[in-house]
């Protein structure tokens, strides 16, 4: 952390917060990062459709489907950030220098990710467009599922590129020797 003497109380309990090591054990390995950012994609998906059906059709159970989504993708977010440290939580201040060339690199990663994919929406509505299917009707959740990815990206790609912990896995650290106390 860079300058800890000059934080404010916010970056202070953000940043100990975001480097707490109570859940480290549900992030400590790649295995288990890309399973949460799988499970926090599929809360995503889930919520965002749900919202759709709520706004396009009327369907009223949607909303209690999203309330129900809503604890588990908090938690998800939780992990992720948490396996992160914060990375694109925290303000630059807070961050040293390996941090923000981290946090510049996966946000320049899930930038050129989200180019593509928006190049793939552009050609997919406008074939469609051309093919007569109504690509009309389909900008609005269009726009909504973009919105949401582009907002999201960059957590999912910073927790598919973190690190592994040194010592998490270390079963030495665990449980100390019978013999290293005689």
């Amino acid at each position: 952390m860079a300058q800890k003497e000059k934080l404010s109380a916010y970056d202070q309990s953000m940043y100990d917060l975001m480097n707490r090591n109570e859940g480290a054990a549900l992030h400590s390995t790649a295995a288990r990062r890309r399973a949460v950012v799988g499970a926090h994609v599929a809360l995503t998906v889930a919520f965002v459709a749900a919202w759709l059906g709520t706004v396009v059709g009327g369907i009223g159970w949607t909303g209690w489907a999203m309330l129900g989504l809503l604890l588990p993708w908090c938690v998800a977010t939780g992990i992720l950030n948490s396996a992160t440290r914060g990375l694109l939580e925290l303000r630059p201040r807070v961050l040293d220098e390996r941090q923000r060339a981290e946090r510049d690199r996966v946000r320049a990663t899930a930038h050129q990710i989200m180019a593509w994919v928006l190049l793939a929406t552009v050609l997919v509505t406008g074939v469609a467009g051309f093919a007569g299917m109504g690509a009309k009707a389909l900008v609005f959740q269009v726009a909504v599922c973009a919105l949401a990815l582009h907002w999201l990206l960059p957590l999912w790609v910073a927790g598919l590129s973190a690190r592994d912990e040194p010592g998490l896995d270390d079963p030495d650290l665990d449980e100390p020797d019978a013999d290293e106390f005689a």
